[in-house]
């Protein structure tokens, strides 16, 4: 029997994973390779997260973005030098390993209650047994299509996460819906592909997020106003990027809303001048959607009452993703009948355990207890930290080996109970909070 399976090996999963390993925990990694992600980036995407937030987490914080980027000769900033989503593609790859070798290429389609732990089976037939299982499967499951568009057929209709070529909508006439960044690098990544393209958001004004490192004003003035953190530049951002642990003591409804609205959505400022050209409807709303002869007829209904019609070949809906324990297609009935939510999530404990003794749940589905920062790349490193620890504290003596360093790694002198930021820019109280926990 292993003691721990991880289901999912994007950046929560092989962050655990890596610290889990470093303490000399067994544990299981099951999920497509990061190998597999690079076919599913459309080109030319960059990443909306500053390099300093864009870091998964190993033990030792040996092996970041930064030293990535060194290594190959790739231009690097913590700050304002937007990291495109090929470099962190190729840096998890790498980060998978280096610091977590042996991902099983697996899809977990049961998931049940045994005796001292839980039962799985993969698609391919294989089965075992596991003491703990920590559910890391990200986004997968969580596409969101408003109900009015997904009467169209398949052939009519992508969500942005499945849109990979973008070369196939040559010659189409494409209308992207959404005002969040998905929606606008993928309306202006089109628009540079020479592809017939309108943008439509209900959203009065498409907003850009500023430049991390801020612009315009004094450095001291800046950090004051508008202080940088791992989701985004701002005091609120910066409350939920380094106190995650304080998110699940507010109160449920303003968790709840929180989880499903901050950060609103934004562009990456990058993406401003790409975008300048494509044709932009704002502050209008589908009402009504049907196939016509000449392709999908979009009825849109603007602020001031009044009604057009948009006729597109193809619609790609960038409307996000709502986490919902219910589509987690693996788990049996009995699980989920089980589980204590907040709102449509588990309710978790302070290391990330359901009400379920041994099933732990990270990532998106985690931000109604531990606040926005779990949709981010940033939450990795206390994550990572708080599951391995508490593990580590469960674990018999008897099953404990010496922890064990990842290949190439060295013991950093900072503070390794905090998450990495440019030194100018790390308040006190982060290091306090985060390593008295």
């Amino acid at each position: 029997m292993c003691d721990v399976t991880i289901v999912g090996a994007g950046p929560y999963g092989l962050s655990v994973a890596a610290h889990l390993r470093g303490l000399g925990i067994e544990c299981r990694i099951i999920g497509s390779p990061m190998e597999s992600w690079k076919s599913k980036m459309p080109k030319g995407m960059l990443l909306k997260s500053a390099g300093f937030a864009s870091n998964l987490s190993d033990p030792e914080r040996a092996f970041t973005l930064r030293e990535f980027c060194i290594e190959h000769g790739s231009p690097y900033d913590h700050l304002d030098l937007p990291i495109p989503l090929e470099t962190f593609s190729a840096y998890g790859l790498a980060f998978q390993k280096r610091c977590v070798p042996g991902v099983e290429d697996e899809e977990l389609v049961s998931l049940v209650p045994a005796p001292e732990g839980f039962d799985l089976r993969m698609k391919s037939g294989l089965s075992f047994r596991t003491r703990k299982v920590v559910i890391a499967t990200g986004l997968t499951y969580f596409r969101h299509i408003p109900e009015l568009l997904s009467r169209l057929p398949s052939e009519k209709l992508s969500h942005a996460a499945d849109v990979h070529d973008l070369q196939r909508f040559r010659g189409q006439r494409v209308a992207v819906l959404g005002g969040g960044a998905s929606a606008i690098d993928i309306a202006a990544l089109l628009n540079e592909a020479q592809v017939d393209v309108q943008h439509i958001s209900r959203k009065p004004a498409i907003i850009y997020s500023g430049r991390w490192g801020g612009s315009g004003s004094h450095p001291t003035l800046r950090r004051l106003v508008r202080p940088v953190s791992g989701i985004g530049p701002g005091w609120k951002h910066r409350l939920f990027a380094d106190w995650p642990w304080l998110f699940r003591y507010f109160p449920e409804s303003y968790r709840l809303e929180m989880a499903a609205k901050f950060p609103s959505p934004s562009g990456g400022e990058p993406m401003k001048n790409r975008a300048a050209t494509v044709p932009l409807l704002v502050g209008r709303s589908p009402q009504e959607v049907r196939l016509s002869e000449h392709g999908v007829q979009l009825k849109l209904l603007s602020m001031d009452g009044n009604t057009q019609v948009v006729e597109a070949d193809h619609v790609i809906a960038a409307t996000g993703y709502k986490a919902d324990v219910r589509r987690f297609p693996f788990l049996s009935s009995s699980i989920v009948e089980q589980l204590r939510l907040v709102g449509k999530t588990p309710k978790l404990s302070p290391n990330f355990e359901s009400s379920i003794p041994g099933l732990y749940f990270v990532g998106q589905v985690s931000t109604t207890t531990f606040g926005p920062v779990m949709r981010f790349v940033f939450g990795t490193e206390f994550t990572s930290r708080m599951i391995s620890r508490h593990l580590a504290r469960m674990q018999p003596r008897s099953w404990r080996e010496f922890p064990r360093r990842i290949a190439g790694q060295h013991q950093p002198t900072a503070d390794i109970f905090s998450p990495e930021m440019p030194v100018d820019v790390h308040l006190e109280p982060t290091k306090r909070s985060q390593s008295s926990r």
